[in-house]
């Protein structure tokens, strides 16, 4: 089983990147909007157990707290990614980290933790550039409060969807 750990952004936002990735991002009827804590991870039903648990009681120890996304900004030239970008990212970072432990712990990986709700992928260079330089003309001020986490998990056709919901409640 494929799982995946997220925060999903309110409605506003999700409305937003939306308008975007409808047209700028391939993997749009997948999933939706959404801040990565914990990317893919292939895992036993054994172990599905033991994260969930894992989760509850760290989402236990975990206050809520606001995020405000600010701009567009770009991983270029490493990849062809548009993005929401946060203000201040070190509480997302933060939660990431207190988060993802044992079965979840990401030993290595091949770029910086960087959280985000992608607008576009796979993007032309040309077309990046483009789509950045129209986005940033968007007056972009959402802020989000952050109060749960979702256990996510791909089903056959390729999409994501909630296995379960875990409360920030410290």
């Amino acid at each position: 089983m494929q799982i995946g750990l997220v925060i999903f952004p309110s409605r506003t936002v999700q409305d937003f990147a939306n308008s975007w990735r409808k047209r700028l991002d391939p993997r749009y009827s997948a999933i939706q909007p959404h801040l990565t804590l914990r990317a893919g991870l292939q895992i036993s039903e054994e172990e599905l157990a033991v994260i969930t648990t894992q989760l509850e009681q760290a989402a236990a120890t975990q206050p809520p707290f606001s995020i405000r996304y600010d701009r567009a900004s770009t991983f270029y030239p490493v990849s062809q990614v548009i993005y929401l970008a946060l203000e201040d990212p070190q509480p997302v970072i933060a939660l990431r980290e207190a988060l993802c432990t044992g079965h979840l712990a990401e030993t290595s990986t091949p770029y910086v933790y960087t959280p985000h709700v992608t607008l576009g992928q796979e993007l032309s260079p040309d077309e990046l550039h483009d789509v950045h330089a129209s986005i940033r003309q968007s007056a972009i001020d959402f802020t989000d409060r952050v109060d749960r986490v979702h256990l996510l998990y791909q089903t056959a056709n390729g999409s994501w969807t909630a296995y379960q919901s875990f409360l920030l409640r410290g």
